[in-house]
Order: structure tokens, then C-alpha cells, then sequence
């Protein structure tokens, strides 16, 4: 669940709100790595998945407990954690 500042800060819509409680982060689990609720899926082998392709219907049919809006909140949440990420220029020597 997400702080009243976060929710500020990143400007999340109610449906986002909806899909990110799909989202638990609990360091008994998977060692605190963002992972669909009530699950041991891990965000990341979502995100991983759908880039080299693989139909969300496979990782349904592969994965029988994720619904469709679990493939839609693992999305959400990784556009709000690359939002958030705070990019630093290096210095470049001359």
C-alpha cells in the first residue's frame, strides 16, 4: 500500500491505486522483491516475459493463479518505479 506523499508524488489515478495493491513488497517473500499479491511471482518475471514476447495468455496458461490485471499492475508498477528513478549525469572529462 502506498503512502498518502507517494500517491501525491506520482500522481497515481484511481485505477493505478486498484492495480497497485495488486503489488506486495515483504521481505519474507522472495527476499522483499515487488511480487504479485498473495503470490511468489515476482514483478520482474513479468516485466521480463512480456519483453521477450511471450503473450500474456502464455503466462496465464504458465502461471494459472495471475490474472489479467496481476500482467497489468506488474506493468503499472514498473512505470512508476522508472518514473520515480532519479537519473545523474556523469561528469564527462575534457
Amino acid at each position: 500500500m502506498l503512502s498518502k506523499s507517494e500517491k501525491q508524488r506520482w500522481k497515481i489515478n484511481t485505477m493505478d491505486e486498484y492495480l497497485l495493491q495488486r503489488i506486495s513488497l515483504d521481505q519474507k517473500v522472495m527476499v522483499g522483491k515487488p511480487v504479485i499479491r498473495g503470490t511468489r511471482i515476482p514483478v520482474e518475471l513479468i516485466i521480463r516475459m512480456l519483453a521477450q514476447g511471450i503473450p500474456e495468455s502464455d503466462i496465464l496458461r504458465e502461471y494459472p493463479r495471475l490474472q489479467p490485471e496481476d500482467i497489468r499492475a506488474a506493468l503499472t508498477y514498473a512505470a512508476y518505479v522508472l518514473a520515480g528513478e532519479e537519473i545523474l549525469p556523469l561528469a564527462i572529462p575534457s
